[in-house]
C-alpha cells in the first residue's frame, strides 16, 4: 500500500488550502486550483514577477521570497505582490551625464535614505541595496551598476523602505548610464551588428519566418550550443 502524501496547510489572502508538502508557493497555488495569469513570470527565479510576503507559524517576522522558489510551509500566511506601485521617471539616457546630479535630479528621494538596511534584508537576491543607494548619493555610477547587476526588479525593497525610495528604478537608471557612457564599447558586438546589416542572415531569417511549428522545433533542437565548460 502506497504511503500517504504528507500535506501542509497554507493561507492565501486568509483562505486555507491543503497541499502536498514540498511544493513551491506557485505550484501549491496551482494545486489548490488557481490559474496563474499574472505574477508567474519565468518560474525560474530570474524575472522577479512573483514577489511574495508571508509569515510562518509562531514567528512574528514578515518574510519575503519569490513564489517560484520558496517552498510552502504548514501554517504559512502569504500574499503575492506581482507589482509594487512606483513612479518611474521619464528620461533619455543619451542626454543624461553619468553623475550624481542625474540620479538625484530624477530620484531626489535617494537622499532620504536613513541607512536602516531593510532593503538589503528583504531582497530575495541578497543584493547590497543600501550600499548601492549610498553609491548613488556619491555619484558612483559604476558601483551602483555593479552592486545592482543581479536585481530582478521585484519591488520588495521599495515595499519595505521607510524613506519611500524606489531603489530598483534608481539601479536600472545607473546601469543604463553606465552602459551608455562609461562601459568600454564591445568591439565584437559592433562587428557582428555590421555583419548582420549586410544581409548575411536574411536568408536564414526568412526560412524561420516561413517554417511551421514542427520545423521550428527541429531547428531549435539542432542549433549549435557552446560547451558549458568554456
Amino acid at each position: 500500500m502506497a504511503a500517504e502524501t504528507a500535506m501542509v496547510r497554507f493561507y492565501l489572502m486568509g483562505k486555507p488550502h491543503d497541499v502536498p508538502k514540498g511544493l513551491t508557493i506557485q505550484k501549491a497555488m496551482e494545486y489548490a486550483g488557481f490559474r496563474l495569469l499574472r505574477g508567474c513570470g519565468c518560474r525560474g527565479g530570474f524575472c522577479g514577477a512573483c514577489g511574495t510576503v508571508y509569515r510562518t507559524a509562531n514567528d512574528y517576522r514578515l518574510k519575503v521570497g519569490l513564489a517560484c522558489q520558496t517552498v510552502v510551509e504548514d501554517q504559512m500566511y502569504l500574499a503575492l505582490i506581482p507589482f509594487f506601485p512606483a513612479v518611474k521617471a521619464t528620461y533619455r539616457v543619451e542626454d543624461l551625464p553619468p553623475t550624481a546630479e542625474s540620479l538625484i535630479g530624477l530620484y531626489p528621494e535617494v537622499l532620504r535614505c536613513v541607512g536602516c538596511n531593510t532593503c538589503r534584508k528583504v531582497c530575495p537576491q541578497q543584493i547590497e541595496v543600501m550600499r548601492y543607494i549610498a553609491a548613488a548619493q556619491r555619484g558612483d555610477i559604476a558601483k551602483v551598476a555593479d552592486l545592482s547587476f543581479d536585481c530582478l526588479m521585484c519591488g520588495l525593497c521599495a515595499s519595505r523602505c521607510p524613506a519611500e525610495i524606489v531603489q530598483y528604478n534608481v539601479a536600472i537608471l545607473a546601469r543604463r548610464l553606465y552602459s551608455r557612457h562609461l562601459a568600454r564599447p564591445a568591439d565584437h558586438l559592433a562587428a557582428r551588428v555590421r555583419e548582420i546589416e549586410t544581409g548575411v542572415c536574411d536568408a536564414d531569417l526568412d526560412a524561420m519566418v516561413a517554417a511551421n511549428e514542427a520545423d521550428l522545433r527541429r531547428m531549435y533542437a539542432a542549433r549549435e550550443i557552446e560547451p558549458e565548460d568554456l
